[in-house]
């Protein structure tokens, strides 16, 4: 079984979003299990601070190191000195998450989570224990709860047995050098929107024709970047 530790100072807010959804079929699959540690547990008594002034001056309030480094040493007490652990802190600064990243995530037995908060965590964290700092955007949120499970739910549908056909999650965008073609549905027209008569006709070929067209084109148009890369110009 895989195990996914996530810190963070709300708790409440993860668990709403684990036990739902695909996320929360991997726990009951028994193929997952969520640890979710309450940084507020591994503060200082009698105040339970888990936050600070920067050293030098400046705005705001840095996420202290004391509580992000007893909550590991817990972690590694319970795995019992595992060596693979892979512990992610979400963060504007790293490196552009992509299907490539969760593919190589979706391997290792044990993940951890630090949600940062604030102008961030200190430094020595991001030193000391972190593996791998990861930007989901160009663009800034109020804590690192959301990214944090933005990137495990990437990561766990690309676990073997979390989905019921993986062959699908294979030709999702991005996990090729192309983007997904578009999928039709019953009924066959609603609301004077007709399906393509290719999808209908039966002929897997040519059905698979159309398909490598429209990821083409889609490619084409709206990630040049891509197109490019792939040397399809």
């Amino acid at each position: 079984m895989n195990n996914v530790f996530l810190i963070t100072p709300f708790p409440e807010m993860v668990k709403a979003v684990v036990s739902e959804s695909i996320i929360g079929r991997s726990e009951k699959k028994d193929l997952v299990k969520f640890h979710i540690l309450n940084l507020f547990d591994y503060a200082d008594s009698p105040h339970f601070r888990i936050d600070d002034y920067p050293f030098g001056g400046g705005p705001g309030m840095v996420l202290k190191p004391e509580p992000i480094f007893r909550a590991l040493d817990d972690i590694k007490e319970k795995l019992k000195g595992v060596d693979n652990l892979r512990v992610i802190f979400p963060t504007p600064d790293g490196n552009a998450f992509n299907q490539n990243k969760a593919s190589e995530l979706s391997h290792y037995e044990n993940l951890v989570f630090i949600s940062g908060h604030y102008k961030g965590i200190d430094q020595r964290i991001r030193d000391e224990l972190v593996t791998d700092e990861i930007s989901i955007g160009d663009f800034i949120l109020t804590g690192g709860e959301l990214p944090s499970l933005m990137i495990l739910d990437a990561v766990i549908r690309l676990m073997p047995g979390v989905i019921n056909t993986y062959e699908s999650a294979q030709t999702d965008s991005f996990s090729s050098e192309l983007l997904d073609c578009p999928y039709y549905t019953r009924p066959e027209e609603y609301r004077g929107f007709s399906t393509p008569s290719v999808l209908l006709s039966g002929n897997h070929g040519d059905i698979e024709k159309w398909k490598q067209e429209e990821r083409e084109k889609k490619t084409k148009d709206r990630r040049p970047d891509i197109w490019a890369k792939n040397k399809k110009i």
